[in-house]
């Protein structure tokens, strides 16, 4: 028998097959720059993790990228610290990457950044998961704890994926890598699915529809993975699909000490004896406030200072409803299909709140149940999902009370942090009525609201039923051989230009293919 070289399920598509992780390993790099334009400026506006992945590539290439940033580095792979608590940290952003980000952790693994399973629940990461629904908790170690509704739940899911979005052999495709047959298969799912909500996609299937409402709903509040899934109901399935294809809610990890050591990491990681830090001496440009094309050849970025440059290329890794209501941008650089495209991406609204505590006291058991004084929970109380961090025996340790989405995210919205973490605590107490948690909460809580920032109005793209059309204009926008000159030279980038908003992958995968439009 002869020979085969096993890949890893990667984020292969399924809209643009292409072997990121392929590349990326490349002896010969991702390009070549003539030697008559090397040590050529290079813009790039937004210093997240698809600015910075942009940054370093170009760097390497033999340019000299320029990073325009108006808050702190590292975009929504925010990672925040405890008081004086150095190691203890609260993920605003981006806290759980799935194994299949081949893109994203080939700079982890670069990096030399550790990382261990998520505590998503039901998963050995997880000990013990509670369900709190309808005011019934149920305790759980795995999906056979449950009763028989859950599985029922879980084989339905299971069932519609294959019966009406051919998953298994999509799935096969992509594993394979066959870049044909993905595209093939994935067109005739974009045929049926783009008009057609998640929701759509759950109440008419032969499974679910076989089933009660209830096995609908509790689908909802609790999903698959990682938890609910009901604020996703509203979005295209093709949203969905792609989650599930590309195995993003599958081995799932949390980098240790933080993910934006990531970002952080790329500034500072040297590369035949400079970095993106030393060519900064020390700090980004200040944010921008004009983008305009001054000539065929050049474009100009205004800062907040009122201080201009002229490059003949421009990456934009920024939130994109900021080109159209912060910034100034020249209506030229973009035809206004993108410019269509461009304002009618619409943004998830996500809420998390986080406090630090004296020990994993839910490491604990009661003599007699045997059960803990806390788990990872899901519920459809306001809390929605709550996370537990362990970084050891009587070390403390982190709890995100909240994680909520759209409007269990717009509840708390006006909140205080501490008003959050009371309504958290108060929640919590009524599914664990004998567990005193306020008690062991050390420090101040940490919260989120993303769509109250003024550089994210949002966590990420939602794509609605028919805009596909939309992330096909965003995310090729790349290639730009047929544009006419006065729109060559600018490349956007970011997970809200990628197929896959919200995983730090789309922001990678966008800034290569940025890289790419650009040498």
């Amino acid at each position: 028998m002869a020979n085969t070289i096993s890949k890893p399920l990667s984020a292969f598509g399924p809209d643009f097959p292409f072997a990121y992780d392929d590349w990326l390993a490349n002896n010969a790099g991702l390009g070549s720059i003539p030697a008559d334009r090397q040590d050529t400026e290079v813009a790039v506006v937004g210093g997240g993790i698809g600015g910075l992945v942009a940054a370093h590539e170009l760097m390497k290439l033999g340019l000299v990228p320029v990073v325009y940033e108006s808050g702190r580095l590292g975009g929504r792979l925010r990672s925040q610290r405890f008081g004086a608590a150095d190691d203890v940290i609260a993920e605003l952003g981006g806290m759980r990457f799935p194994r299949s980000s081949t893109a994203f952790f080939h700079y982890v693994d670069m990096l030399g950044l550790s990382t261990r399973p998520f505590p998503n629940p039901l998963t050995p990461a997880a000990p013990t998961t509670v369900i709190d629904l309808g005011g019934v908790p149920l305790y759980a170690e795995t999906l056979d704890d449950l009763p028989p509704l859950f599985r029922e739940i879980a084989e339905a899911w299971d069932t519609a994926l294959n019966e009406h979005a051919d998953f298994a052999d999509m799935r096969a495709a992509i594993d394979s890598r066959d870049a044909n047959e993905v595209r093939r298969r994935w067109s005739a799912l974009v045929e049926r699915w783009d008009d057609r909500t998640f929701y759509d996609f759950v109440a008419s299937s032969r499974s679910f529809s076989e089933l009660s409402f209830r096995h609908r709903e509790v689908f909802g509040q609790v999903g698959f993975g990682t938890g609910g899934w009901d604020s996703d109901f509203p979005n295209s399935m093709l949203e969905i699909l792609r989650v599930v294809l590309c195995g993003f809610e599958d081995n799932q990890h949390l980098i240790v000490g933080g993910a934006e050591q990531v970002p952080r990491g790329l500034w500072s990681l040297q590369v035949d004896g400079q970095s993106l830090d030393s060519l900064h001496r020390g700090a980004p440009r200040p944010g921008v406030a004009a983008i305009r094309r001054a000539g065929d050849d050049t474009i100009d970025i205004t800062d907040r200072n009122g201080v201009s440059q002229g490059y003949s290329a421009v990456l934009i890794a920024t939130q994109s409803w900021l080109l159209t209501t912060s910034i100034d941008v020249d209506e030229t650089l973009f035809s206004q299909d993108h410019w269509m495209a461009l304002d009618r991406t619409r943004y998830m609204q996500s809420a998390k709140t986080f406090v630090m505590v004296d020990r994993p006291f839910w490491n604990d058991r009661d003599p007699v149940t045997g059960r803990p004084p806390l788990a990872m929970t899901l519920t459809d109380r306001n809390t929605r999902g709550t996370y537990l961090f362990d970084n050891g025996p009587d070390q403390p340790a982190v709890i995100c009370l909240s994680y909520a989405w759209e409007a269990d995210a717009a509840k708390v919205l006006t909140m205080s942090a501490h008003h959050r973490t009371r309504l958290a605590i108060e929640t919590l107490k009524k599914i664990y009525p004998d567990t005193d948690l306020a008690c062991h909460v050390i420090g101040e809580p940490i919260t989120v609201s993303w769509e109250s920032d003024p550089d994210f109005l949002g966590a990420f793209k939602g794509a609605l039923p028919g805009h596909y059309r939309y992330n096909r204009r965003m995310y090729s926008h790349f290639m730009q051989d047929a544009f006419p000159s006065t729109q060559q030279g600018v490349f956007l980038a970011g997970d809200d230009v990628s197929w896959t908003p919200g995983w730090a992958e789309g922001a990678v995968q966008t800034a290569l293919n940025a890289v790419w439009g650009i040498v």
